[in-house]
Formats: structure tokens, C-alpha cells, sequence
């Protein structure tokens, strides 16, 4: 007998759009596995913060309000209300705002077909707002818990406290690693009731590739580092930088954007190595596989994070990575084949450098330590997980 239909309301505020086609892709791949599911259907509420005149004029702002209120985004059903977003100083009541926006929307999406539960996709403000939102619905609801919505909104007290509040009424927590679940239980989560739920991986798209021949497409030659990640202070570019003049050979490339690149810059300019450091904005996830291949070594040497899923998508294309002892890096690089894990210091970040340059473990051998990794185990699971709660 087939397993009764289970109807999924996911609310996302990392979900992509036209404007931003990468943002929080990571949540747009899982949810597509769960929906391709027999039995499941998935409703995708992905809330769109506007805020005030005169700032909601500006190109940023502008581009979002473009975005059409309902849509099927990559064969996935998704609803773009609007929210008010009060920038900067917001942060404490944008779960308020965002339950009062969203509902009329999902009273109406339920009174047609209900929904069995609300997936929340990241901690903040997503869990508390499902919090409200299922109250009144009558619903269970579970949270995921992804890292920077651990590290950073945790540390702030207005936010903590909605945060557990959340983690105490949801049916279930998610956590994109082991480290992650223990820095959730470390804020004053229920640890037994939190479940590690690793991300998946699309193993036919990230695969190993002639490293010379990729470099070449590339008008690259030589020995390549690759950083994928937002150009931000947390994930520490700075250090991969201030590491270039001890690696003559070496040219860094920096996949990303954020508010430290003009910094980022001036620091390669300062010391020298700016024609070694390339900057490539913001890089469309289809074109992730070959910048991988072609890379020699993938560096994301950040000050926090759950699991970064460029780890995971650099080592099955055969990179091995160098990262900073955070979050899930111990349960990646288990073994000398998947890379190093460094303490935040230059020195031993070149001596990481240089051992993986002389020598390197043959592709096939990096890409095995994530062989276990899938977007088809991630949405098993996931949907595994939440038909147990609804039979609770």
C-alpha cells in the first residue's frame, strides 16, 4: 500500500529568484527533491522583504518588487508575498511582520488543500515566523538549522529568545551538521530533539574533470586556489590573500560578492599580488562544476558555518579543500585524500598549500569521500522525517 499524500508548506526566506538566481539555491535543490517524491506535494512560501520610500527605489529593492507574487520556478509551485523590511535595525521584529504578512496568503492555500506541516528553511527569522503561522493554523512545524542563523542570530538577544521559543514548540530541528547540532543545544535547544540532515549533492553534475583541459577553458595555467563564497568578513578571503606572497605560483580565485571586495581588493594591491587575485562575481551554480575542476585546491577558510556546500561540491569534483576547524569540516576531511583543516593562521595555511600542491591524491580518491552524499538520500530522509511527525 503507498504511503498517503503528505502536503508540505515550506517557508523560505534563502529561496532564488530572478534577480538572484544562486540565493540559497541549497533549499531550492532539496525542496525539488522532495517534491519529485511520489506522494509528496511541496508549496514553496518564500517571503520578499521591501522596504520604506525612499529605499525601496533603489536597484536593489526595485528588482524585487518586479518579481511576480506567484510563480513555478524550476517546476516547483512558489508564493512571493511582500514583506515591510526595516534594514539594519529590523532584525528583532521581522518574524512579527512576516507571520502577519504571510497569512492571509497560507489561511487562504490551506482552506483550498490543506497542509500535513510547515517546513521552516532557516532558523531565523523563518522559525519563529512558522511558529506564529502554525499556531494559528492548527499545524505542526519543524526548523532547520543551516549556521550563520545559529552564529549570528543567536548572539543576538531579542532574536535568541525567539529562536528557542521556536526550538521548544517545533515538532522537530533540523541541523546541516553534528557541530551545528551542538551549537544548537550549546544556545539551550533540546539536543535530542534535534537531527543532522546533511545536504545532498548532484553527482552527475559535480565530477571529477581533466583539470589542464578545464583550466585551459578557463585562460588559466599554473597552480589555481578557488574560493566559492560571499565576499564577507566571516568567510576570512583575507587570509587566503595575505597568503599569496609566500605562494609565488599560485593565483587565487574568489567566486562571490559582498561588502568586503573593495577591502579585498585594496589588500592585494597593498601587498602586492593583485594581478594573482581574480574577481568573479557572483558565478551561475551550473558553472560551479568546471571552476571547481579546474581548480587545484578549493579554500573556504571561514570563521563559522553549519556545512558549507561548496566543501561538498569541490570534493566531488576532485578538489581537495583546505578549511578552518568550524561547524562540519571534521566530518568532510576525514582523511588526508579530502584536504587539510587549518587553525586561522597564514604560516600554516601555506604549508597546507604546498603539501596538497606536491602532492596531490588523484581525483577519483577526493571525490570518494563524498560518494555518500545525494540530493535522492537528502529528500529521503527529509520526507522520512516529516511523515514521522505527521503520524505522531
Amino acid at each position: 500500500m503507498s504511503a498517503p499524500n503528505l502536503r508540505v508548506l515550506t517557508l523560505a526566506t534563502l529561496f532564488p529568484n530572478q534577480a538572484q538566481p544562486n540565493f540559497g539555491i541549497f533549499v531550492e535543490r532539496q525542496t525539488a527533491g522532495l517534491a519529485a517524491r511520489p506522494g509528496v506535494d511541496v508549496t514553496i512560501v518564500n517571503p520578499v522583504g521591501i522596504p520604506p520610500w525612499p529605499l525601496n527605489r533603489t536597484a536593489r529593492y526595485a528588482s524585487a518588487q518586479k518579481l511576480p507574487l506567484h510563480e513555478q520556478w524550476r517546476g516547483l509551485n512558489v508564493y512571493r508575498p511582500r514583506f515591510m523590511l526595516i534594514p539594519k535595525i529590523g532584525g528583532s521584529i521581522n518574524p512579527v511582520i512576516i507571520a502577519n504578512a504571510l497569512l492571509p496568503v497560507i489561511r487562504r492555500l490551506h482552506a483550498e488543500t490543506p497542509f500535513d506541516l510547515i517546513d521552516a528553511e532557516f532558523f531565523y527569522p523563518d522559525g519563529p515566523a512558522a511558529m506564529r503561522i502554525a499556531d494559528a493554523l492548527g499545524l505542526p512545524f519543524t526548523i532547520k538549522a543551516r549556521g550563520a542563523d545559529i552564529h549570528h542570530w543567536g548572539n543576538i538577544a531579542a532574536c535568541c529568545k525567539q529562536m528557542l521559543e521556536a526550538a521548544n514548540k517545533a515538532s522537530g530541528l533540523l541541523a546541516v551538521s553534528a557541530a551545528l547540532r551542538a551549537d544548537m543545544a550549546a544556545l539551550g535547544m533540546v539536543s535530542d530533539k534535534i537531527i543532522v540532515h546533511y545536504t545532498g549533492l548532484d553527482q552527475e553534475r559535480f565530477a571529477p574533470r581533466d583539470r589542464k583541459a578545464e583550466k585551459a577553458k578557463l585562460g588559466l595555467s599554473g597552480s589555481v586556489m578557488l574560493c566559492v563564497g560571499a565576499l564577507i568578513p566571516r568567510k576570512n578571503q583575507a587570509l587566503l590573500i595575505e597568503a599569496l606572497p609566500q605562494l609565488s605560483a599560485v593565483t587565487l580565485l574568489l567566486a562571490g560578492q559582498g561588502e568586503s571586495e573593495a577591502d579585498y581588493r585594496a589588500l592585494a594591491e597593498r601587498i602586492g599580488v593583485a594581478e594573482r587575485v581574480h574577481f568573479l562575481g557572483n558565478v551561475p551554480h551550473d558553472d560551479l562544476p568546471g571552476l571547481f575542476a579546474a581548480a587545484d585546491i578549493m579554500a573556504l577558510v571561514s570563521k563559522s558555518e553549519g556545512l558549507a556546500n561548496a566543501w561538498v561540491e569541490a570534493l566531488a569534483c576532485g578538489t581537495p579543500v583546505i578549511a578552518s576547524n568550524v561547524g562540519g569540516a571534521p566530518e568532510l576531511i576525514r582523511s588526508p585524500d579530502a584536504g587539510r583543516i587549518i587553525a586561522d593562521n597564514i604560516t600554516v595555511l601555506v604549508n597546507a598549500v604546498r603539501e596538497l600542491l606536491e602532492n596531490p591524491s588523484p581525483p577519483e580518491r577526493v571525490a570518494a569521500q563524498v560518494a555518500h552524499f545525494s540530493w535522492a538520500a537528502n529528500a529521503e530522509a527529509l520526507e522520512g522525517y516529516f511523515r514521522g511527525i505527521t503520524a505522531r
